[in-house]
């Protein structure tokens, strides 16, 4: 499946490249077991405005496009990694050196992992 074939997950992508978030990739985890959703989307900002300004474009959109909130959203105080919980969906919006030093990616090594290119 890709983003395209997921109304939420495009709304999502689109979001994030509307206020330049860098470095997006999906992690599918509909294979993995126990899994606690089916996707992760994972990017980056360069400082704690952009964080917040992806995050909020994120829940703006999807709220007026798909008429959906999330059910949780946490980090929007220090903006330095903000995450976005849509239950099939989680959103982690980082600064660049949290992502490096949490590496999500490596954690789910076993996701199918999808790089996003920008438009």
């Amino acid at each position: 499946m890709t983003e395209k074939e997921n109304p939420l997950l495009h709304q999502i992508i689109d979001s994030i490249q509307d206020v330049k978030g860098e470095d997006i990739t999906i992690l599918d985890l509909r294979e993995i077991d126990n899994a606690i959703c089916q996707y992760f989307v994972i990017c980056s900002g360069n400082s704690n405005t952009q964080v917040s300004a992806i995050a909020s474009m994120v829940e703006k959109k999807v709220r007026n496009e798909l008429k959906e909130r999330p059910l949780q959203v946490e980090g929007k105080d220090n903006a330095q990694w903000v995450l976005l919980d849509y239950a099939s969906i989680v959103v982690h919006v980082f600064q660049k050196h949290i992502r490096e030093y949490y590496d999500i990616e490596s954690m789910w090594g076993d996701a199918k992992k999808i790089n996003i290119e920008l438009n």
